[in-house]
């Protein structure tokens, strides 16, 4: 168990999003920094490797993660997690239907990027609590487009819109 709060980002099949924006998330903080990165997925066939286009779009960034294999969402993680990042308005509804646990601390990346560091709490998961993130609808603009069916240029331009979350992301994860 760790002792640093984890964040898990999560997309549909734990091959593309979940995994760019996890590994761009350990690169900035450090594999031992003060947050504990994961991804899982929605609709995962379990225990594959990324796929070559998103390694791809992680070598363009510098970054690599050899030992990625893809995992299921369960609610061992709900219960880990200070707080869960989706991509797309499916994984929420997925979890209100298969992990209602998790919607307390589950929120889009894009609205959770603009809203953490808004919020107080001297604890990642007190200001997630703040968030009340359990009653949010999701609107369209926060979607991150999955790449899954494209070429590589949709990777690419998804790890760059990745990059920029992530580090917008990090004043509100580090706020103490």
């Amino acid at each position: 168990m760790s002792e640093r709060p984890i964040v898990t980002f999560v997309c549909t099949g734990n091959a593309a999003r979940s995994v760019m924006a996890a590994t761009l998330l350990k690169d900035r903080l450090g594999e031992d920094g003060p947050i504990d990165v994961r991804s899982a997925g929605t609709l995962v066939l379990p225990n594959q490797p990324m796929s070559a286009r998103t390694r791809a779009a992680l070598d363009r960034h510098g970054l690599k993660d050899p030992w990625h294999r893809s995992r299921q969402l369960e609610e061992v993680d709900v219960e880990l997690s200070s707080l869960i990042l989706t991509m797309e308005p499916l994984h929420i509804q997925w979890m209100r239907r298969r992990l209602p646990s998790a919607l307390p601390i589950s929120g889009m990346l894009k609205r959770v990027v603009r809203e953490l560091p808004l919020v107080g709490g001297s604890t990642l998961d007190e200001r997630v609590a703040a968030l009340s993130l359990a009653g949010r609808e999701v609107e369209a603009w926060e979607e991150v487009i999955d790449p899954g069916s494209g070429q590589q240029p949709a990777f690419d331009t998804c790890i760059d819109e990745l990059a920029d979350l992530v580090d917008a992301l990090i004043p509100g994860l580090l706020l103490n």
